[in-house]
């Protein structure tokens, strides 16, 4: 943990020994359900703690600003984000109970006020949020097709609302089914030395591109 914390100056002090304690606790749910493959869990920090933190480097939350990661898994980047920005509040959703289970157990043990962990599907949610968050969820089509209904249109944080999705690999054919490109594209290839992060970027998508929700025609 010591050798990332100079990587990311944005992260207070008072999040670091959250941060280390959300490790631990991770490892220890890992030995009884697979959410890091096994031969990754050794990397947690250098790659996929790491891999969460970037974004730190490039957003700035407003006091109230709500988000909900979709999709979060074992609370990827979910969890991670809602230490390092306890004057925003998430929700973390998934359709998958075990791991919900496990992300309100983090939750709990290591005290996070701001965080709601939900099992349920994006589609299922109503409210709109500041930014939808996700990681390797889904391809971004299908993904899209999630929560087009769910982002709220401002800026009154350091970057436009909208998507923040984290993506490996060749996403052409993709950004072309989807029709809108990202405003911003954060390649993490230049911040690591690690080849982990060989195309791997985080996408910036603003709200105002992303289509919405077709409303129900009144009969």
């Amino acid at each position: 943990m010591q050798t990332i914390r100079e990587q990311f100056p944005e992260v207070s002090e008072a999040a670091w020994p959250i941060l280390e304690k959300w490790a631990v606790l991770l490892r220890e749910w890992n030995g009884k359900i697979n959410l890091i493959s096994r031969k990754d869990i050794e990397h947690l920090e250098q790659r996929h703690l790491s891999h969460c933190l970037e974004i730190t480097n490039h957003l700035k939350l407003m006091n109230g600003a709500r988000i909900m990661d979709v999709g979060t898994g074992g609370g990827f980047p979910g969890i991670i984000m809602a230490i390092c920005y306890p004057q925003a509040q998430f929700t973390l959703i998934d359709s998958i109970g075990k791991k919900i289970k496990v992300v309100q157990d983090l939750v709990d043990k290591l005290g996070l006020k701001n965080v709601e962990a939900k099992q349920t599907r994006a589609e299922e949610i109503k409210k709109e949020f500041d930014f939808i968050t996700g990681r390797a969820v889904k391809n971004l089509p299908e993904y899209f097709s999630w929560i087009k209904g769910n982002v709220r249109k401002g800026q009154r944080n350091s970057i436009p609302n909208g998507v923040l999705y984290w993506k490996g690999g060749d996403m052409d054919d993709e950004l072309d089914a989807l029709g809108i490109r990202p405003r911003k594209v954060i390649s993490l290839e230049g911040s690591f030395k690690d080849p982990y992060f060989e195309k791997k970027y985080i996408l910036h998508f603003d709200a105002r591109d992303v289509p919405r929700a077709r409303k129900p025609k009144v009969e």
